[in-house]
């Protein structure tokens, strides 16, 4: 019966130290959560025998638990790195043909694929809510859950549809001789720029070339032509044909057009404020009204788990928002490796929740929840369960030389 009894201590010792030893290995793993060996006492007894001649057999181990206390913070700058700021787990299913292989997660460590999916790295996609523009869900629970994945563009193209250039023409600049050609600089006087777009948001530039005209005899008025070529495609007005002809009177100021003038490109040019004086050639102001969908620029997450992604149009738009679940016995969960848990029959039901609020915790982005795992005490653990195999060990040994005694006696 010693030897038996403790054989069981030592059992017991060894998977302690295994525990701890996993616990040591894990101490740098994000989102880890540390194990504790529980222990309870084994007595043999019959339904016969007297309550106070009953004697221990020996110890079992009654159950390995996992602490779910919160681990230490760790900053990232990975805006998709993310941390649980108290109790909750996040949610990932597997892609393709794993795609019911929901676990939950408090490792954190999040990355986009190829495909602009937020995966774990074990390639699970982030599950979250899905939301109006301005981030609140517009469903909840499980059956809502969706896989989040990052959008490269944003917002529909706007074609061109109107521009304007206020620019200063030198009076002192003189008419060209050369009939008018792009590729020759003698044939005009001066050029300016701006980016236009068509209708499915393609950019191209216009450039709108300046040719001084010379003044009919008696006239003291002063003119200008304006050719327009968008891309290698030239730009007339209409109704054509020619260039657009702008006209100044005596003092430089615009007199014709006075307004938009709508060029065979589909879209409209305005030199309202344009004017001709002894001055060098300036262009004040160009603007145009057409735009491409919005490229993709930054992404970020709020401590209520809205995630946003901004684009170079300026726009800001709440994509999804995080979903935390829980259960309502986490010790019922069946550990899967990588931080990461599966229901198990102990654990209840999933329960799916919002960051910082029904209990669930915060999300910080930009930081990992490190190992809950405090080296000075494990280590004083495993001195203290080296201790206990020895002693069980030693108990053997004992047994040995008492038998071996006894064998004695009858020689």
């Amino acid at each position: 019966m010693t030897f038996s009894t403790s054989l069981t201590g030592l059992n017991a010792a060894q998977t302690e130290l295994t525990s701890l030893s996993n616990n040591i290995a894990n101490a740098g793993t994000t989102g880890f959560k540390k194990s504790r060996v529980e222990f309870g006492d084994l007595v043999a007894r019959s339904p016969t025998q007297a309550p106070n001649r009953v004697n221990g057999v020996g110890v079992q181990v009654a159950a390995v638990k996992q602490q779910f206390a919160q681990g230490g913070v760790q900053t990232s700058s990975n805006t998709l790195d993310m941390m649980i700021g108290g109790p909750g787990f996040f949610l990932v299913k597997g892609g393709g043909d794993r795609a019911d292989s929901l676990a939950l997660s408090r490792n954190g460590a999040f990355s986009m694929d190829a495909g602009r999916w937020v995966i774990d790295n074990e390639g699970r996609r982030l599950q979250v809510l899905p939301v109006t523009p301005d981030g609140s869900p517009t469903a909840v629970g499980a059956s809502a859950l969706q896989a989040l994945r990052i959008p490269e563009t944003s917002g529909e193209p706007q074609a061109t549809g109107a521009v304007r250039f206020i620019a200063n023409l030198p009076a002192t600049a003189p008419a060209p001789a050369a009939a008018f050609s792009p590729s020759s600089p003698a044939s005009y006087n001066h050029a300016a720029s701006e980016t236009v777009f068509d209708a499915n948001g393609n950019a191209s530039t216009l450039t709108l070339y300046y040719r001084r005209l010379e003044s009919p005899p008696g006239d003291t008025g002063k003119y200008w032509e304006v050719h327009g070529v968008a891309g290698n495609t030239p730009a007339s007005p209409v109704p054509g044909p020619g260039p657009l002809v702008l006209s100044f009177d005596a003092d430089g100021v615009l007199i014709d057009p006075p307004g938009p003038v709508a060029f065979d490109t589909g879209f409209t040019i305005d030199h309202a404020g344009t004017a001709t004086a002894a001055s060098p050639f300036t262009v004040s102001f160009s603007e145009q009204d057409g735009y491409a969908p919005g490229r993709l620029e930054g992404v970020g997450v709020d401590l209520a788990g809205v995630v946003r992604a901004s684009f170079s149009n300026g726009e800001t738009l709440a994509i999804g928002k995080l979903a935390l679940g829980n259960v309502a016995n986490p010790q019922g969960l069946k550990e899967i490796g990588n931080a990461s848990w599966a229901l198990g029959p102990a654990s209840g039901s999933l329960m799916v929740g919002q960051p910082n609020s029904d209990g669930y915790g915060t999300i910080m982005a930009g930081a990992l929840e490190r190992s809950n795992v405090d080296l000075t005490e494990e280590l004083v653990g495993l001195i203290s369960a080296q201790r206990n195999f020895q002693a069980n060990a030693r108990a053997i040994d004992t047994a040995s030389s008492l038998l071996q005694t006894i064998i004695q006696l009858r020689s």
